[in-house]
């Protein structure tokens, strides 16, 4: 039996894994706001993996430092095979998603519908922890739908971790499967943050991570430590940001400082979008198109002068099919006020 303890140490800073946004194009922006942060891949499903294209699917590209892949699937077998093949990629983690509560993946039995079946979660989990040397991880919810989800968590908790897992991510709601669209799952129900608390206070030697409506790098700390829940807290092992990583990716600059102490000055604006001009020149001249980049760029410089600009421009022009990297300095110039570091 693998063994459950987690091979992490120190503090653990994530940036989600979310469909058709985390590519390797948006990785490779965040990691140039983030040296530290642990970024995840899009879920790929463990067919996909064995039978399409490894490389499109699985390549890292540019992108340095920790990653982690998330499949999906609930065939013990096949999800052993999809983590050997992602592994040899290089990633540092193997993440099965046990929360995704969308109407195709529920279609495939995997994703958030695994919550009702927590024993063949286990059974996923110890065939991907048998068949790799990297630590195989859950990211799952509270529970599904009707589920109290006092033992609905604990239940898998203990399954997932008997069985191998180095650690679970938890995003604190429910996913109600029957009535709710995938979009207003990401609200409905309300998060429940004492509830990820209440698991880690009854199993203080086990890495727990909080993922859901984490606004910023300040509110994943203060959620992290436990401070604002009063002087019962407990402190989680670390945190996961998703949507506002995505949206508002300049909120990644304070990261490594926060989470790690880490004196070195973050990116300027002014190197930032270089490099981004750069790394899409060398995209287009490999085949590739400007948009697949720019896309995940819309949400840089929220708030400061010119940001409407910046997005109406990188829209526009990106999506031309002859668009070229300079249109990124074209719309950079759109920016009234650039901040340095």
């Amino acid at each position: 039996m693998p063994s459950a303890e987690t091979p992490y140490s120190g503090t653990i800073f994530a940036i989600a894994p979310m469909m058709d946004w985390t590519d390797r194009h948006c990785r490779f922006l965040h990691r140039q706001l983030t040296r530290r942060a642990l970024l995840y891949t899009e879920m790929v499903t463990a067919d996909a993996v064995i039978h399409g294209d490894r490389d499109y699917l699985l390549g890292t590209g540019e992108v340095a430092g920790p990653q982690a892949v998330q499949l999906g699937g609930s065939d013990p077998a096949k999800l052993a095979e999809a983590a050997r093949i992602a592994e040899g990629y290089g990633y540092d983690e193997i993440n099965l998603n046990v929360g995704c509560p969308s109407d195709r993946v529920q279609s495939g039995t995997f994703g958030a519908c695994l919550m009702l079946r927590p024993r063949l979660v286990a059974q996923c989990v110890e065939a991907m922890a048998r068949a790799v040397a990297v630590p195989v991880t859950v990211k799952c919810r509270l529970g599904v739908d009707d589920q109290d989800t006092g033992p609905a968590l604990d239940t898998l908790a203990a399954d997932v971790w008997q069985a191998g897992a180095a650690a679970l991510w938890v995003h604190a709601r429910k996913a109600w499967l029957e009535g709710l669209s995938p979009k207003q799952n990401r609200d409905v129900p309300p998060l429940d943050y004492d509830r990820v608390r209440r698991l880690k206070r009854e199993n203080p030697g086990r890495f727990i991570g909080l993922n859901g409506g984490l606004q910023n790098p300040d509110h994943a700390m203060a959620e992290m430590e436990g401070a604002v829940a009063g002087p019962d807290h407990v402190g989680l092992d670390g945190v996961m940001l998703g949507r506002a990583a995505y949206h508002d990716p300049g909120l990644l600059r304070d990261v490594d400082r926060l989470f790690h102490g880490d004196g070195q000055a973050p990116i300027s604006w002014d190197e930032l979008v270089e490099m981004m001009i750069d790394y899409t020149a060398r995209h287009v001249t490999q085949g590739g198109r400007v948009h697949h980049v720019t896309r995940h760029m819309n949400g840089l410089f929220a708030g400061l002068p010119g940001a409407r600009r910046w997005r109406r421009t990188l829209a526009e022009e990106g999506a031309r099919h002859e668009a070229g990297p300079q249109i990124i300095a074209a719309a950079y110039a759109a920016i009234g006020e650039r901040q340095a570091a």
